[in-house]
């Protein structure tokens, strides 16, 4: 049997044991844990607070923690405000370890990072449901879609079976997962993958997905969190369109007055908590701009084409809302368009198939992303044993800028993405032989080897001293031709996030 195989067979034993024990509301925490989530998001832990708990709280000796007790501390601890607030969440956070096994610890810690790594992502575990519940996958799949939540689906599947299932459409305030897109290194890659393409504008800015009923507008993020209150101007418009009913996908973003974007951390900053949203609307208003139409008037929409859709959603917007596009472009036109883009200071175009449908909650070749990426030069600090198909190699990589005025380096951040098999076997060797310690699944290794790390850009990040990160880290080769004193500095780094954002970065911890 596979491992792919053999994870899907143990987690329907799981699920199925669960659901024999429970009412439901245990099996949808146990399908978000699995999937590497709480079900409150972030609960307002940094990651020097979570790493303190390793090796410092004693594991205990027998399993007695269960989920909803877990699930209920993460919901004291992300309620918990104020004065304090600091101090009453890392005092939840240790009261939890000191309840957990060492195994509960590493899944904890693993999940709260969110860098679980034991690869019980949703595709595995929507096959784990369609086994548990002896369904069709494809059923569980499309449902997830329209429910916009998997742990929902597996409730209902397990409750009613098929019958139940097919009662979930999408609905009216109720988000669908949003559509996924690979990644194509320019125009040419992404013209050869795709035989009839549409180009469009890629924005660096918030994905939301609408639903307009009548006057009423709710708006959600690209986790299918509810942000209305975020953005009244989204709102606004929206609840102006003709249309009675409507779901639309698209993102939002604040512009400068010249109509070039600010930094994505810029237009972020609109979804925190607690802010002040009429002084913020006028001094950083938003702009929504809207690339595909999932439902409009009582007519469904994902399962017609790019093409179709792309008509649907220009008959029902202004084309001031309605993001750029050409269709079935020349590699000419093509790379025009997107050295256009480029040079009004936007992060790329994507490519997408005319004929594909909506496949919500799905990553593949039907739209491409082509953006432009810099690169560093980066130190490998510690690295990470893999899981599942890279089990048995070192994969993780923790990456680190040096810092000559300190005599050290930086951390700026974690990846895996980009690395080929015979990296892999490579990286494994090399850093197992420059070793000086490890933890359960971590190996600390001299900083000597170079790597060459292409992002998207620097963002603010409370996770790392250095007070920045790597946005969409992945690896392009090992700069085996470099030593460590060669590597880019910290102050390189901190002047990207000058140039992009205008501001200050945040001082180092």
């Amino acid at each position: 049997m596979s491992g792919r195989l053999e994870k899907i067979e143990r987690l329907a034993n799981l699920l199925g044991r669960i659901d024999g024990d429970n009412d439901g509301d245990e099996l949808e925490l146990a399908i978000a844990f699995l999937s590497g989530s709480t079900r409150q998001g972030r609960i307002g832990v940094g990651y020097a607070s979570i790493s303190q708990l390793r090796g410092a709280v004693a594991p205990a000796a027998e399993a007695t923690l269960d989920l909803r007790e877990a699930d209920a501390i993460f919901a004291r601890i992300a309620a918990t405000t104020g004065a304090g607030s600091a101090r009453e969440r890392t005092r939840l956070l240790t009261d939890l370890f000191s309840r957990a096994t060492a195994d509960e610890q590493d899944f904890l810690l693993r999940l709260l990072f969110g860098e679980l790594r034991q690869g019980a992502l949703e595709g595995v575990l929507i096959e784990a449901v369609a086994r548990a519940t002896q369904l069709p996958s494809e059923t569980i799949r499309r449902a997830a879609m329209m429910a916009g939540d998997l742990g929902v689906v597996a409730r209902t599947a397990f409750a009613g079976g098929a019958a139940a299932l097919s009662q979930v459409m999408v609905q009216m305030f109720r988000p669908v997962q949003p559509m996924l897109a690979e990644s194509a290194d320019d125009v040419d890659e992404a013209l050869t993958r795709i035989d009839r393409a549409s180009l469009e504008l890629k924005l660096d800015g918030a994905r939301i997905q609408v639903h307009k009923s009548g006057d009423e507008v709710k708006v959600f993020s690209r986790t299918l969190r509810e942000v209305t209150a975020a953005v009244p101007e989204v709102v606004e418009i929206v609840r102006a369109l003709p249309a009675r009913e409507i779901i639309l996908d698209g993102e939002v973003i604040a512009l400068r007055p010249d109509a070039s974007p600010e930094p994505f951390q810029v237009t972020m900053s609109r979804f925190g908590r607690r802010l002040d949203i009429d002084r913020l609307r006028g001094e950083l208003p938003l702009t929504p701009f809207f690339f595909d139409a999932l439902y409009i008037d009582g007519q469904p929409l994902l399962d017609e084409p790019q093409s179709r859709r792309a008509e649907a959603l220009a008959d029902a917007l202004p084309p001031q809302i309605v993001i750029p596009r050409i269709v079935s472009p020349t590699k000419e036109e093509a790379n025009a368009f997107v050295d256009d883009i480029l040079r009004r200071g936007h992060e790329g175009a994507m490519a997408k198939a005319l004929d594909a449908p909506y496949a919500a909650g799905r990553r593949g070749q039907a739209w491409l992303k082509i953006k432009q990426a810099r690169t560093l030069d980066l130190v490998v600090l510690a690295i990470e044993w893999g899981s599942g198909r890279r089990k048995g190699w070192l994969s993780n990589i923790h990456m680190g800028a040096r810092d000559p005025e300190r005599n050290a380096f930086v951390m700026l951040g974690k990846t895996f993405k980009g690395m080929t098999d015979e990296m892999l076997g490579w990286q494994t060797e090399q850093f197992l032989a420059r070793e000086i310690g490890r933890d359960a699944y971590t190996v600390y290794v001299k900083p000597e080897v170079v790597v060459e790390i292409a992002f998207n850009d620097v963002q603010e990040s409370s996770h790392y001293p250095g007070g920045l990160a790597l946005r969409f880290a992945r690896v392009k080769r090992y700069r085996t031709d470099k030593t460590a004193a060669e590597a880019d500095t910290f102050a390189t780094v901190q002047d990207i996030y000058r140039h992009t954002t205008g501001r200050e970065p945040p001082a180092p911890r």
